[in-house]
């Protein structure tokens, strides 16, 4: 008996257990924030999932490039001037054994890996914003729709640099510094990202940065032939498609209390009076004290760099814990 009525409060505690979360869920239905939100993303996957499905064959020109340029730098043949109907391999040679373990699975099964990996990467993030500001995360999904749809259409590396600065604000200081480095060497749009890390990562993403440069100049035959195939490539329409970049901005101001407060002019107004008053001060010691003036300013200015690069440990920690707060 003792054993029977156990089993009874277990299947008694589980049933309330559903019984919460249906109601839960229930009461969300009701939200119409909510609703519009499921509403926005419905048919904002639904476009995009129409239009590649429209594409059809022609679709994953840009990820056959990387695939193709690997094959024919395996082969011995110039990835940067493919023969065939490919689109030519435009970044640094020491990248290209990065796509290698991709690049050897033949092309459907890479090409499936590739957009699959990206779209299952892409719902995490927008789970994890959803979960946060639902009808917010809608509408940017809904605004960044068309650059979305267009780099999973060609495979286009942009979206998974938007992703891997994404990552970057949720690794220690070494990983997300080199992601970012690592996004920035291959296409330098992604170097607005920088004022996305924690302090101390932006420090180690400069040291990669300054890595990324030592190895190009190791390869520096291949650089010259890589900088000329991507001069040389035939010209593009304005690449709407890099606005998905804006997209690894999300984590950045979803975890502050007032993510678009810098929008209003109120804000505006008041960082031109501290701005005002910080210069006013200054012009004051420095007419009476032209030297010492001089040396605060400096020191200002060295004090700035070392709190945006992580080496002052307390301004470091006080910022963290600003962007944690929400």
């Amino acid at each position: 008996m003792g054993a029977a009525s156990r089993a009874s409060t277990v299947h008694t505690r589980r049933r309330g257990v559903f019984r919460r979360a249906l109601r839960l869920e229930v009461a969300r239905l009701h939200d119409r924030r909510r609703l519009l939100a499921m509403a926005l993303l419905i048919i904002t996957f639904g476009l995009t999932a129409a239009g590649i499905i429209a594409r059809g064959e022609p679709a994953g020109a840009d990820a056959r490039a990387y695939w193709a340029g690997v094959r024919f730098w395996l082969n011995g043949g110039d990835p940067y001037h493919p023969a065939g109907p490919f689109l030519p391999y435009v970044y640094p040679p020491w990248m290209l054994p990065l796509f290698a373990p991709w690049a050897l699975l033949p092309w459907d099964v890479a090409w499936f890996v590739w957009r699959g990996g990206t779209i299952v990467a892409l719902l995490w993030t927008i789970d994890w914003a959803y979960r946060r500001r639902a009808l917010a995360t809608a509408v940017a999904v809904a605004v960044l729709g068309f650059p979305i749809g267009a780099n999973l259409d060609t495979g286009n590396i942009t979206l998974l640099l938007a992703l891997m600065l994404w990552a970057a604000q949720f690794v220690g200081p070494r990983s997300a510094g080199l992601l970012w480095a690592l996004a920035t060497w291959m296409k330098w749009v992604p170097a607005i990202g920088w004022i996305l890390l924690a302090p101390r990562a932006r420090l180690w993403g400069l040291a990669w940065l300054g890595a990324a440069f030592v190895l190009s100049l190791a390869a520096l035959p291949q650089t010259i032939t890589q900088l000329d195939a991507l001069f040389s490539f035939r010209a593009r329409p304005v690449r709407l498609d890099y606005l998905v970049l804006l997209w690894a901005f999300i984590p950045w101001l979803w975890r502050r209390e007032e993510p678009f407060g810098w929008l209003r002019p109120s804000s505006w107004a008041s960082a031109a009076r501290g701005a005002a008053g910080w210069l006013g001060g200054w012009r004051r010691r420095f007419s009476s004290d032209p030297i010492g003036g001089w040396s605060a300013a400096r020191r200002g200015v060295l004090g700035w760099v070392r709190r945006i690069l992580g080496l002052d440990p307390a301004a470091s920690v006080r910022e963290l814990a600003q962007v944690d707060r929400a």
